[in-house]
């Protein structure tokens, strides 16, 4: 065993809190981790781990082991990366994390142009609008639109995403242009049960003025994509992210209402582990990151 290897199966093992998951993190069976855990106790001859049938916890030799191997394990990137400076394209897995909608229609059609400038690297892309943790399943970066919730990460502003009241052109053409935000609470309006503000849309007219329309509703959904697709349909009024809908107001299949007014909009955040050293494989992919949606999104 590698004594490198053996660092990074201990640190997966305490950041997974199983060797079972500490084997899928790293490509190996639960088996081979528990072999080499094994054999860096053997060699420290003092015990990392108290393992029992249905708990894993780490010793005080265990605690100073792993952030001492942290610190090492960064020293070692680090100077890998300085070595070899920009002669070699960052190699390895990286493993990002974003919101489902936003990871199909966004991110994903950028990966394979990221890739064409690291062909050295994988890519594993997670998709999920849940809660996880970062440290226990190996993600390096994590793509969230909104608020920042872990201060224990750094947080990096790529962008941001204004959200637009848009209908079909059939909706407008039986019910309608409402042409104030108070004319907004007449029409049918579908909301998003995503956003705190549920019936109660913020809008703020050209002259800055703050609105606080209470919108009649009849459907509720937990997707922007499917109040993209009810909107559609001529099912009312949604108030929905513009990088999801900028294809169907391109086509015609909806037009936007009350264009000159504003609603909320939300940043666009890459969340990444609060350490001293950052791989270059994640830099690479900030710095990509932060081109692409600069130019992408408003604001």
């Amino acid at each position: 065993m590698d004594t490198l290897d053996g660092m990074k199966t201990v640190v997966a093992v305490v950041e997974t809190g199983s060797f079972t998951a500490a084997g899928e993190r790293l490509g190996m069976s639960k088996a081979l981790v528990s072999k080499y855990v094994g054999e860096v106790e053997k060699h420290l001859g003092t015990r990392l781990f108290n393992r029992t049938t249905r708990q894993l916890a780490l010793t005080e030799a265990g605690r100073s082991y792993y952030q001492q191997a942290l610190d090492l394990l960064e020293q070692y990137t680090a100077m890998v990366d300085k070595v070899t400076g920009e002669q070699t394209s960052p190699r390895g897995l990286l493993r990002l994390s974003a919101p489902v909608t936003f990871g199909e229609k966004t991110l994903s059609p950028l990966l394979p142009k990221f890739l064409r400038l690291y062909p050295d690297l994988q890519v594993e892309l997670r998709l999920t609008n849940s809660t996880i943790d970062m440290l226990e399943e190996g993600i390096d970066v994590r793509i969230r639109i909104g608020g920042v919730d872990d201060s224990t990460m750094i947080a990096r502003q790529l962008g941001s995403f204004p959200l637009l009241l848009c209908a079909s052109p059939a909706y407008i053409k039986q019910q309608g242009v409402p042409t104030t935000p108070e004319q907004i609470a007449a029409h049918s309006c579908i909301i998003d049960s995503n956003f705190r503000i549920g019936k109660q849309w913020p809008i703020i007219s050209p002259q800055g003025v703050a609105h606080t329309v209470n919108v009649c509703s009849h459907i509720s959904v937990n997707s922007p994509q499917a109040v993209r697709e009810i909107a559609i349909a001529g099912g009312g009024i949604g108030m929905i992210p513009a990088f999801i809908v900028d294809d169907a107001l391109k086509d015609g299949r909806l037009v936007q209402v009350l264009p000159e007014c504003t609603t909320l909009e939300f940043g666009l955040f890459a969340i990444y582990p609060h350490r001293q050293y950052v791989p270059r494989k994640v830099r690479c992919f900030l710095d990509f990151a932060m081109a692409e949606f600069s130019r992408k999104t408003p604001g």
